[in-house]
């Protein structure tokens, strides 16, 4: 065999090495998602290359054969080939000893450097950015191998499955998708570009529907606007035009023995009709949803959807109310300033390094606009406020403080012993040490 036929015969192997090499990646790295998208629209080679990944033993099996029967091919052509000829050329300077071995150490080095090059990184990489159209490509091909390489097919599959029942392992690929894997997808999208930062976070915030209680989102208690039963006709109109809300509690007594709930429409309808409002009427008065305080966001959606009803009253397990939400409360969380931007913020950066509060921001926002992974003894309030309170162990007052994770949360404003607004300020390692040391 001549030194042409045989660098021939090596560029031969080199391209089916590829081949094989193109194979593994794009198969391994092949989105279902994207797949079922393609299959979905007709694309045959699309469903043929999702049901080898439901069952890619003997798919990865050929690829071995192919990689190991190469590699040994082209170890033993080029050492056949090249060594003698580089051999003859060191011969010129060295010994016949010497001559044979830097022939021979000078055909591996060529020979394995094609092969990891062309055969290997650039094949690779390139199965690395199109997966999946590289994946339908080679289905038909490898389905042939796949047929011509049956018997040692079977062979090399069954003593892997053996194997991997010796040692009690799954052959099974788990295509499960978390939220997590969601929630990083659109994080990876936002950062490329492709996802607006604001549609980023609406994503974010319907995934914490299902953590976030219900208290993180409602009016509390001494900020809702009630209408007792037997309250005349002059002081309702009074508590409307002052209060001005579109549902407001009816309660016998007060606010925590609530009988329904009347929406403003209807006060309106009888303002405007001049007829007197009497909320001892049955008909103005509505059946109104109770709610415990402990249910999610998603929960209370699924309530709403199960009653008709877009309000609700919160109560605690002692039968107190703590407060009210409507849909629009809960949607507002999904939504955050899209659907209400001219809304008075709760967290206001000042600067770099500070952030004015309000007290009952909820906490998984105070988290989000620090950049903090949790706060101590989460799981024992819900709000910026109860997390102080349960940090200092009483009722905070102003100028109160808490430093932890590298920031100071100092108290500005307390009204009757509820905070109104927290100063967060960040603050160096030695100082928050110092801190610690001093408390």
């Amino acid at each position: 065999m001549t030194l042409y036929q045989s660098l021939f015969i090596i560029g031969l192997l080199i391209v089916a090495s590829a081949f094989f090499s193109v194979s593994e990646i794009s198969l391994a790295a092949s989105r279902r998602l994207r797949l079922r998208q393609m299959a979905d629209d007709g694309d045959a080679r699309a469903e043929r290359v999702l049901r080898v990944q439901e069952q890619p033993g003997d798919y990865f099996t050929v690829v071995q054969i192919g990689q190991n029967a190469v590699a040994i091919l082209g170890g033993v052509v080029g050492e056949g080939v090249l060594s003698p000829n580089f051999s003859a050329f060191f011969g010129l300077w060295l010994g016949e000893a010497a001559a044979q071995t830097a022939g021979f150490l000078s055909s591996f080095l060529i020979v394995t450097s094609l092969f990891i090059l062309f055969s290997d990184l650039f094949p690779k990489r390139l199965g690395m950015a199109t997966p999946e159209r590289l994946a339908m490509h080679v289905s038909q091909p490898m389905a042939i191998c796949m047929t011509m390489l049956r018997p040692l097919v079977w062979f090399y599959s069954r003593c892997a499955d053996a194997l991997f029942r010796l040692f009690g392992l799954s052959s099974l690929r788990d295509d499960r998708i978390t939220s997590d894997d969601i929630l990083a997808m659109m994080e990876a999208g936002a950062i490329a570009g492709v996802l607006a930062a604001r549609e980023q976070q609406v994503i974010t915030n319907v995934f914490e529907l299902d953590t976030r209680t219900v208290g993180s989102a409602m009016s509390p208690r001494d900020r809702i606007a009630f209408f007792l039963r037997d309250e005349p006709d002059s002081v309702i109109r009074l508590r409307i035009a002052a209060e001005p809300f579109s549902t407001y509690p009816v309660c016998e007594g007060d606010i925590d023995h609530v009988v329904g709930y009347v929406d403003a429409k209807d006060l309106f309808q009888r303002v405007l009709n001049n007829q007197p409002i009497s909320l001892a009427d049955d008909s103005l008065v509505r059946k109104v949803l109770i709610v415990p305080d402990r249910l999610t966001l998603s929960e209370v959606l699924e309530q709403f959807r199960q009653v008709h009803e877009d309000f609700a009253v919160i109560v605690n397990e002692y039968s107190l109310v703590v407060g009210v939400v409507t849909l629009n409360d809960v949607m507002s969380t999904v939504m955050g300033d899209l659907v209400s931007p001219f809304d008075e913020e709760q967290i206001v950066r000042r600067d770099e390094n500070s952030w004015l509060i309000d007290g009952v921001t909820p906490i998984e926002l105070v988290l989000r606009a620090l950049a903090l992974d949790h706060l101590p003894h989460a799981e024992e309030y819900e709000t910026l406020a109860g997390f102080l309170m349960v940090m200092l162990r009483r009722v905070p007052r102003r100028t109160d403080s808490v430093i932890w994770g590298g920031y100071k949360f100092e108290v500005l404003d307390v009204d009757s012993y509820r905070i109104d607004q927290v100063m967060v300020s960040r603050i160096s390692e030695s100082a928050a040490a110092a801190a610690v040391t001093a408390a």
